[in-house]
């Protein structure tokens, strides 16, 4: 999806130590009104002056509970901001530091494509059985698609449970964007890898025969996280070797053969907290965002933590959110002006809140 944001005026520099002044007298400046949420995957510059950090719908669910603030600062990615101006009230302004800032994830899942496969899958099948289920990280119409075909949200901590949901209404999911996630729920499940398939959208039927549409229980989109898809066994293995009394702990997002190579797999507010139940003395492997294990390793001295893939990729769209941004932003709303506000429409945000609100009642 292409977003454009324009470049900065000359005096908001990257690495500019006047950006934290700058930040700091508009914060004071603006006091209650503004509320900022950083998401765990952020720079260090810019979790630093987050109120709140977090996943990405706790981060929504937080800016819900401070009607105070007029302004929401989402320090994330586009989704996100979508999910925090579809759950605040009316009167609240959802902003992103940078337009760029996106998901190359959720922008896997068009909405003209997932539309076009929920026809071919109709042409074949009792489309009344199959119920569609998008990861939260998904745009707002993909949501709002969930939300009118009779499915749900899920996040990567409830994702089995809103699957359980799932086949009491129906015994086959279309499941969005994230084949990794989807597969390794399933598995957890009892599903074995030959009740699922991926959902290619850029081929007739998915690449699929019309008896595996029939026959399958899940169908996959093909999408992914490009920082977890990172992750591998033997990346895994190379951690043990050097640490042979350490844990591997990996997100769900990881492709099925690391998730079953580590000792553990989990969101990231489970990673977290693991890290912090664990007794002085000891060793973890990460698979996950560099920023959030750099912050748990800096958090923890007493304990060693390290990223399991030594060239520590960023999320690189993430990455686009820098102070010199936050210092822009939060200027312009001082000086009265309103920089990049994400908004959704008012049918997509009614459906797609249908979707949330059907997470939030099963689990």
């Amino acid at each position: 999806m292409l977003r454009l944001q324009a470049p900065l005026p000359e005096r908001f520099i990257a690495d500019d130590p006047a950006n934290d002044a700058r930040i700091r007298a508009a914060r004071e400046a603006l006091g209650d009104r503004v509320y900022i949420l950083g998401h765990h995957y952020q720079r260090d510059e810019v979790i630093a002056w987050a109120d709140a950090r977090g996943d990405s719908f706790r981060l929504s669910q937080l800016a819900m509970e401070h009607p105070e603030a007029d302004y929401i600062v989402f320090c994330g990615v586009h989704f996100m901001a979508e999910s925090a101006d579809i759950l605040t009230g009316d009167h609240q302004q959802v902003i992103l530091p940078d337009l760029n800032a996106g998901c190359s994830m959720a922008d896997m899942a068009d909405l003209d494509e997932v539309e076009d496969a929920w026809e071919e899958i109709s042409r074949v099948t009792d489309i009344d059985r199959v119920v569609p289920i998008t990861y939260m990280n998904s745009s707002a119409a993909i949501k709002a698609f969930v939300g009118e075909h009779g499915g749900a949200v899920c996040t990567s901590t409830n994702a089995r449970a809103i699957l359980e949901w799932a086949f009491k209404r129906g015994d086959k999911v279309l499941f969005l964007p994230d084949q990794h996630l989807g597969r390794n729920t399933g598995v957890a499940m009892g599903y074995g890898l030959e009740d699922m398939a991926i959902w290619d959208p850029r081929r007739d039927r998915g690449g699929l025969e019309e008896a595996q549409v029939k026959e399958l229980t899940f169908l996959l989109w093909r999408g992914h996280c490009s920082v977890h898809q990172r992750f591998t066994p033997a990346l895994v293995d190379a951690f043990r070797s050097e640490f042979p009394d350490g844990e591997v702990i990996v997100h769900p997002e990881c492709p099925h053969e690391t998730v079953q190579a580590a000792d553990r797999a989990g969101s990231t507010d489970f990673i977290i907290r693991a890290v912090e139940a664990a007794p002085a003395g000891s060793e973890f492997g990460i698979g996950t965002e560099i920023h959030l294990v750099s912050r748990l390793a800096a958090e923890h001295p007493d304990k060693r933590i390290v990223s399991l893939d030594p060239m520590v990729c960023p999320c690189s769209t993430m990455f686009r959110i820098d102070s010199a941004h936050l210092a822009w932003i939060l200027e312009g709303l001082v000086e009265g002006r309103v920089e990049n506000r994400i908004t959704v429409d008012g049918e997509t945000a009614r459906w797609a809140r249908v979707a949330l609100d059907r997470m939030l009642s099963i689990t």
